[in-house]
């Protein structure tokens, strides 16, 4: 039996203990060079900042590869700060058996595009990167209009340098993913915000993905609004949250928002690899409409967890910042007894994998209530299915392989990076 199927086999076992595939999330540093207005870790935000150890953060590590964490990613603040540390730490979770290894960028390293050591600097970054065991690499991308991100971001020709730079790194067999944190200048700042209806959220949906897609991007994922009334208080332990208006959506922008990337996703699926589950949305749409009971509470602090970088704690997730767990090596994550039922944000990156394993999870824990589930939701299990087939044929994503359909357009990309290079 080859690796991929000895990997299914470990996680059907799991699944049908109950269990979901553990995932850790790892904040190694909030420091931060950027000046997004949707995040307390911005620059001008005045607070201690603080950065993990590396050798303890390695103990981590090689701990949540022990209690059987199959998926680790790194965040900030900005990684890249630290990436020859990323890079090591990346080492380790790969040498320890853990298979599903992430961390992200605003960007930054692709500003100065023009400058003549452009491409020596990229074909350097690539080839760095290329030597870990990353499998996904996101670059964060507020806003379809340029002018708009890059103000936001406060980094002035990012777009134009990520434009030349992913061909170097497809070159190397990396494929980047851009990443959207929807907020309501994602489709430029020169819109009517007063009430974003289905038809803004629609057309915006849909000029992101076309955007990324011509960029050269081959997958893309979006963030679900990360708003926080109290940002300053302890409520969110990770502050990549704000208080500002410009991610504060009302329940019926957020029914417009859920519903038309629902509908919008379809369109683009098979042009670039889009990672938001239908069947997640599809429930927390009934979340806003008043039937929470037809979502599945977060498995945060159950099989997901978040380590801080002010302390090195861990948490249920990174909103719930009233929840120290304490050191993660000396945590139990097997002992779930009286982990209470969640659904207070809807942040994606573990409520989607809460909807995405909770047929199979249910099964064990709890069949009476999938029974009547299905009775009650069958849509949800028909998106289930559909999401499941389109993660196989993407290859679940992995940032280091191409589908068929994409193969033609990024060798197009090198080629024509190589004609550009020599003038030929």
């Amino acid at each position: 039996m080859g690796q991929l199927g000895k990997t299914s086999v470990a996680l059907m076992r799991m699944l049908l203990q109950g269990r979901a595939p553990g995932q850790l999330i790892i904040q190694y540093t909030d420091q931060c060079n950027a000046h997004c207005p949707q995040c307390g870790m911005r620059v001008s935000h005045q607070f201690p900042r603080k950065t993990l150890e590396t050798d303890k953060t390695a103990a981590m590590i090689r701990s949540a590869a022990q209690k059987g964490i199959k998926a680790l990613s790194f965040t900030g603040g900005e990684p890249f700060l630290h990436l020859p540390q990323i890079c090591d730490l990346a080492q380790v979770a790969g040498q320890s058996g853990i298979e599903y290894i992430r961390t992200g960028t605003n960007g930054f390293l692709f500003c100065n595009s023009g400058q003549a050591d452009f491409t020596d600097r990229m074909e350097q970054l690539a080839d760095q990167l290329a030597a870990t065991p990353l499998r996904n690499i996101w670059v964060s991308i507020d806003s379809s209009d340029v002018a708009t991100h890059e103000q936001m971001r406060g980094l002035p020709g990012v777009i134009k340098g990520l434009e030349k730079a992913l061909p170097i790194f497809a070159e190397r067999g990396l494929y980047l993913s851009a990443n959207l944190g929807i907020n309501r200048n994602f489709y430029g700042a020169d819109k009517d915000h007063d009430h974003l209806d289905y038809d803004f959220f629609y057309a915006g949906f849909d000029q992101f993905y076309r955007f990324v897609k011509n960029l050269g991007f081959t997958i893309a994922n979006v963030c679900y609004p990360m708003y926080n009334a109290v940002t300053d208080s302890d409520q969110a332990v990770y502050a990549a949250t704000a208080s500002d208006r410009v991610v504060n959506f009302s329940r019926a922008e957020k029914i417009n928002l859920f519903q038309a990337l629902s509908d919008c996703i379809p369109v683009h699926r098979e042009k670039i690899r889009i990672f938001t589950p239908r069947c997640s949305i599809h429930t927390l749409l009934h979340q806003y409409r008043g039937h929470a009971e037809l979502s599945t509470p977060c498995r945060g602090g159950i099989d997901f967890f978040f380590i801080d970088s002010q302390n090195g704690h861990t948490y249920p997730c990174g909103y719930r910042g009233d929840e120290d767990l304490g050191d993660f090596s000396a945590l139990n994550i097997h002992s779930v007894e009286n982990r209470k039922e969640c659904r207070q944000c809807d942040w994606e990156c573990f409520r989607d994998p809460s909807e995405l394993f909770s047929p199979l999870t249910g099964l064990r824990q709890s069949p009476l209530q999938l029974l009547q589930r299905w009775r009650n939701d069958r849509r949800f299990f028909q998106l289930w299915l559909e999401d499941l087939r389109y993660y196989r044929r993407c290859h679940y994503f992995n940032g280091r392989e191409l589908t068929n359909v994409e193969k033609t357009g990024v060798c197009q990309r090198i080629k024509k990076r190589g004609y550009d290079e020599t003038g030929q």
